[in-house]
């Protein structure tokens, strides 16, 4: 074989493997989910690799940047795509594209479920196109209005860096419609990991774009991450068979597109008032000192990453099957399945909500304390941070109350709640903030959150009339005190690593004390777990042990035996 021929079958068998590699790739998207947990396992592990990468992003920022005024800019521009997309698009697919969608694939109208996504999807890409040119022609009127204390350069970067992000909303909306269509066909796979490529779509805009563009290139890689995020989940999407047909008339006359207008309606008013509560928060933070809206966005991030993994993940995972219980009206299983991820939830999220109050300043110092974030930017943000923790199990419990109110199609109540609970974290806004600065933002929001998970609790107790507070909550208690025990040991931990280790001033001993203080917390509390006999507890080690040593009859898939509560 002389050298071309040798290089033309080197490069074929590249070709090949790539093939291959992706072929492999795109075939592991393709599987679907059988059991709630195991559908909750898919997303809290890409979930898990989407916040290490969002951390990560976050600890570039910071390092570059500080909190100061460059990452207020950047984050403010970020509020008004995110409120567009939100109005436009978030109440629609969860609370009226997915319940029809799964109902016209519980009936085995797979043809009319894959003609809704394509009129759904035709009518918001012209939303969401239109909103986009309209603001992007007036960003530097809604900067001024919204933000009035960015003056100066600060208010020209904003204006620049929202310009390029306007475009983020279209990408974005492609990608959460084809996200609903997997959800509803329990493929959870690609849907999962749309935002790790989001993330890392931002983390090449840090890293290649901002040296060789500037701060424009912090914009251009959200644009790029939001590409990302609808590209990586069309072919599992193609794969179950949907084909890209877009009729702009025969959208208006759908049927079920009519259907999915009139239920969003209530979903997306909600939605406004939170959107609306945000960019209240964001004209109060540009108020303030320097770096304010960075140290709550970045304190916000960090505890956001159990909130996806365990609160987010599980009401994700479940709405589907919720829908299917409701259209085949078997309510008293809507309810065991309801009761039964409400205590998974508080089974991860009120300790984890504890230990990132007592570890508050080791979370911030090793995730975010370097380069230009300094002692002060630390202290601010994790004083921030514990304030958002307390309400960490009620906005963990709100997205899967919500869902459990759209599988019932019904999307006004909670947009009244909503409304109340908003209401009440605006009123505190302006009467925390002189007394606590950026702290009273994330005071006033934890109260609101906690407002909004009580009403929906209240209200749903009374639309489900085989709800029992016994079921729900019986092995609360035990969670608690397991709790209580643990977060006890993981502080005695911490006073004892200080005294043996001081001064705590490197990355290093600052990490070692959070690890050994998560692991004697957490060990504690698995022990706690077991002397209770905690049944989320013992139903997670059956899940587990069904796995390992490949038993699918140690798990029962709930959907099946709703009865048991299994994962």
């Amino acid at each position: 074989m002389n050298d071309r021929e040798q290089g033309t079958g080197n490069r074929e068998q590249g070709v090949l493997t790539m093939k291959g590699f992706f072929g492999r790739f795109f075939g592991w998207t393709n599987t679907s989910s059988t059991t709630v947990v195991g559908a909750a396992l898919v997303v809290a592990v890409a979930g898990i690799l989407s916040r290490v990468l969002g951390l990560l992003r976050d600890r570039m920022l910071a390092s570059h940047f500080g909190a100061g005024d460059t990452l207020d800019a950047y984050y403010a521009a970020f509020k008004y795509p995110d409120f567009f997309y939100g109005v436009i698009v978030v109440g629609a697919v969860s609370a009226a594209f997915i319940p029809i969608f799964s109902e016209r694939v519980s009936r085995g109208e797979t043809k009319d479920a894959w003609r809704l996504t394509n009129d759904i999807l035709t009518l918001f890409l012209l939303a969401l196109g239109s909103v986009a040119l309209l603001g992007i022609l007036f960003t530097p009127e809604l900067v001024s209005f919204f933000t009035p204390g960015f003056i100066g350069a600060k208010h020209d970067l904003t204006v620049e860096l929202t310009r390029i992000m306007l475009l983020g909303p279209v990408f974005l909306g492609m990608g959460s419609i084809f996200g609903g269509a997997l959800v509803s066909l329990k493929r959870f796979v690609a849907n999962s990991l749309a935002p790790i490529f989001y993330n890392l779509g931002i983390i090449t805009g840090i890293l290649l774009f901002v040296p060789a563009l500037g701060m424009v290139g912090l914009a251009v890689g959200v644009v790029l991450g939001t590409v990302l995020h609808a590209a990586v989940q069309y072919p599992a999407l193609r794969h179950a068979g949907f084909r890209l047909d877009c009729s702009l008339s025969r959208a208006w006359r759908d049927r079920d597109v009519r259907r999915v207008l009139t239920l969003m309606i209530p979903r997306t008013l909600g939605v406004a008032v939170n959107q609306v509560s945000l960019i209240v928060e964001l004209t109060f933070a540009s108020m303030l000192v320097s770096g304010s809206l960075a140290e709550l966005t970045l304190a916000n991030n960090i505890q956001s990453v159990p909130l996806s993994l365990f609160g987010i993940a599980f009401s994700l995972a479940v709405f589907p099957l919720l829908s299917s219980l409701h259209a085949k009206e078997r309510e008293p299983e809507f309810f065991v399945v309801l009761a039964s991820t409400v205590r998974r939830i508080l089974f991860f999220t009120v300790p984890v909500s504890l230990f990132l109050i007592i570890f508050r300043a080791q979370f911030v110092r090793v995730i975010l304390g370097t380069g230009a974030f300094n002692w002060d930017d630390t202290i601010q943000t994790f004083e921030v941070l514990k304030w958002l923790s307390v309400s960490l199990f009620a906005q963990a419990l709100i997205p899967l109350f919500a869902r459990a109110f759209y599988a019932l199609h019904d999307t006004k109540r909670p947009f009244y709640i909503a409304l109340i609970a908003e209401a009440v974290h605006l009123a505190l806004i302006p009467i925390l903030i002189p007394r606590f600065s950026v702290e009273g933002l994330a005071m006033a929001f934890s109260a609101g959150s906690i407002v909004n998970m009580t009403l929906l609790y209240l209200t749903l107790r009374r639309r489900l009339p085989s709800w029992t507070d016994r079921v729900m909550f019986a092995p609360v208690w035990k969670i608690l005190l397991a709790t209580l025990v643990a977060g006890s040991a993981a502080q005695l931990s911490k006073y004892l690593f200080a005294l043996t280790a001081n001064p705590l001033d490197t990355f290093l001993t600052v990490l070692a004390q959070l690890a050994i203080g998560l692991g004697i917390g957490f060990s504690v509390f698995i022990v706690m777990a077991i002397r209770f006999r905690l049944e989320d507890f013992e139903a997670l080690m059956r899940f587990v042990r069904s796995r390992l040593l490949h038993r699918p009859d140690l798990v029962a898939s709930i959907e099946d035996h709703p009865e048991k509560g299994e994962w």
